[in-house]
């Protein structure tokens, strides 16, 4: 069997880390098998979907380097989903109903006082066809309805296990509007159906809903004469590092704002792709080497915990380990050369963080002179041009034999005076590109 699967956006909005771990453990499972990942864009709600939240959820996935081998948008095949509702109309499993959404919430307040579940209660069922022509004289147009069969659907969850929901438990869902617009259930089991996907994998909020797919691809297959249920694998949702949801923090948690605020596409990945499994992260530049260690073997029940400080502390680690070459093009476009970079990447967070310590090396800043004997004695001793790494010790030994200051009062006011800085890079890296002018000109209090 080729593995098939399909990561499914709607192009209402952007997507964030939460709809990505869907996408990205899609990916990583399809490439783990040699199969196939498929691209659908859900853009039923032709009011809502744009173009552009469309091509931005693409440029997002492809940063993050998970391309997709087929691509298809819903709004092309309405004629197919027509085909089916009409099939689906005439064996009784799509039936009218005419109750307004004020008529629907009367009848949820009265079931909740009465202590009953709210679920829809079959009234339209009853209706005589010379009803039914009644309310549309009124001007009423109906919603569609599935008729479920009211029992157990049961199946195996490759992450939770045996899994069961009574369909007798929830209302029949609505799939057509009153506009006729179709609503995410139908087409979406009938793009699972006609393009063969083989797993289904998502969040567990949708554990409900997959035992009311299940029922209408059983029937879509049915009215296709064709088809094969896909495997289902529900995983755990994100939680922030407080322990809440995310849902209010999505706009911040955008891939787009992400990407805006400098982050690794690999720190992404390598998170969102451990997260919830009982593999440590780690960084992996490689989405390949994520793919091949992917396993539903590895995934827990458990919510997992998104934390912004552990996405920071790995993208940090991503870039300590890439050489100049990596990201030559990214760097060069800041200003920073293979020089600057090798000696400041190890305290860089984000890449723009390297360019900031071009005018440490290159430029001018103003010196903060602790001492002013100790630092012009050091200013004497600063060697010629050209510096090396070797030169900072041989520089650092001669001003504790001139000044006799060791440890940290050593130390501490030179990094002060040729940086301007508490803290930063290796001195001895440093030092050579700052040249013996510039470091001569700074001990002395000057703006080099």
């Amino acid at each position: 069997m080729t593995v098939i699967v399909r990561f499914a956006p709607s192009p209402t909005g952007k997507i964030h880390v939460g709809n990505v771990r869907a996408a990205l453990w899609n990916w990583l499972f399809a490439r783990s098998r040699g199969g196939k990942f498929i691209l659908r864009i859900d853009d039923t709600d032709q009011e809502r979907s744009t173009k552009e939240n469309e091509d931005r959820i693409r440029a997002d996935l492809l940063w993050l380097g998970l391309n997709w081998d087929e691509t298809f948008s819903q709004s092309s095949r309405f004629a197919d989903y027509e085909q089916v509702s009409a099939a689906l109309r005439a064996k009784g499993l799509l039936y009218p109903c005419y109750e307004t959404a004020e008529d629907l919430e009367r009848k949820r307040r009265l079931q909740r006082t009465r202590g009953l579940p709210p679920v829809y209660d079959r009234a339209a069922l009853a209706l005589s066809d010379a009803q039914k022509k009644a309310f549309e004289a009124e001007g009423r147009r109906p919603h569609w309805r599935f008729k479920l069969s009211q029992r157990p659907v049961k199946w195996h969850d490759l992450i939770r296990g045996e899994t069961v929901v009574d369909t007798a438990s929830v209302s029949d869902p609505v799939l057509i509007r009153e506009d006729g617009m179709y609503l995410y259930t139908l087409p979406s089991c009938i793009d699972d159906i006609d393009a063969k996907i083989t797993h289904v994998i998502r969040g567990e909020d949708h554990v409900t809903n997959a035992g009311v797919q299940i029922e209408i691809m059983k029937a879509v297959i049915d009215v296709r004469g064709a088809g094969k249920l896909p495997e289902f694998a529900h995983h755990s949702l994100l939680i922030g590092a407080d322990g809440l949801g995310l849902s209010k923090r999505l706009g911040s948690l955008s891939i787009e704002q992400m990407r805006e605020d400098g982050l690794e596409p690999a720190a992404i990945t390598s998170l969102l792709a451990k997260l919830g499994t009982a593999e440590p992260v780690a960084p992996q530049p490689d989405i390949m080497a994520l793919a091949q260690s992917f396993d539903f073997e590895k995934v827990g029940r458990a919510p997992a915990r998104f934390d912004e400080a552990d996405l920071l502390a790995l993208n940090a680690k991503i870039l300590h380990q890439l050489p100049y070459s990596a990201l030559e093009e990214r760097l060069a476009a800041l200003g920073v050369t293979e020089a600057l970079w090798e000696a400041v990447k190890g305290n860089v967070t984000k890449l723009a963080d390297a360019a900031d310590w071009k005018a440490v090396a290159y430029g001018a800043i103003d010196p903060v002179i602790e001492d002013q004997e100790f630092a012009a004695q050091a200013a004497a001793l600063v060697p010629d041009d050209p510096l090396s790494e070797q030169s900072w010790g041989a520089f650092v030994e001669r001003v504790k034999q001139k000044t006799g200051t060791k440890g940290k009062a050593l130390f501490h006011p030179l990094r002060l005076a040729l940086t301007g800085r508490e803290k930063g890079p290796e001195m001895a890296a440093l030092f050579p590109l700052i040249g013996a002018a510039r470091a001569r000109a700074r001990l002395k209090g000057e703006r080099a």
